[in-house]
């Protein structure tokens, strides 16, 4: 590294001033399941280990209408998600075991204000395009098919 970078990064570092940091890039190369909801059917990119959950929706531009993303956690837990580098508005189910939503929530464009779960049950979040479940009836209290099994998630 060139001398005068360091010194600057060292400076900034020491003044207590943020290191600007690349804009996190889209992940599209997830496994994809179809997921049933009732009649309804959706498309949705499988986020199973700490990366992929962690990047999640970030820097996404867009979702298309049917298309959404699932997190899978290895055990039932309270969970908190947060909109931070995710400039699309969503909504979020949270899913028990048996495949169950416990909760919905929106979510609002790149607010970084957790919203946590009221169950410690939880094993799967999905977010999909905000209004999706209210249009498409889906509520806290139905069964959602095609999960995939918690024992993928690390």
């Amino acid at each position: 590294m060139k001398r005068w970078l360091f010194f600057l990064l060292s400076g900034l570092l020491l003044q207590g001033l943020p290191i600007l940091q690349a804009a996190p890039q889209p992940q599209h190369n997830l496994q994809k399941v179809l997921l049933s909801l009732g009649t309804n059917t959706l498309a949705a990119q499988v986020a199973a280990d700490d990366a992929s959950r962690e990047l999640g929706l970030m820097a996404r531009k867009g979702l298309d209408p049917d298309e959404g993303m699932v997190f899978v956690f290895p055990q039932p837990r309270s969970v908190n998600f947060w909109m931070k580098d995710t400039p699309i508005p969503l909504s979020i189910a949270y899913i028990s075991a048996s495949g169950r939503i416990l909760e919905t929530h929106e979510l609002n464009p790149l607010d970084e204000t957790p919203v946590p779960s009221a169950s410690s049950a939880v094993v799967y979040a999905l977010e999909v395009p905000r209004g999706w479940f209210a249009s498409h009836g889906v509520l806290a209290g139905d069964q959602i098919g095609g999960l995939p099994l918690p024992a993928i998630a690390k």
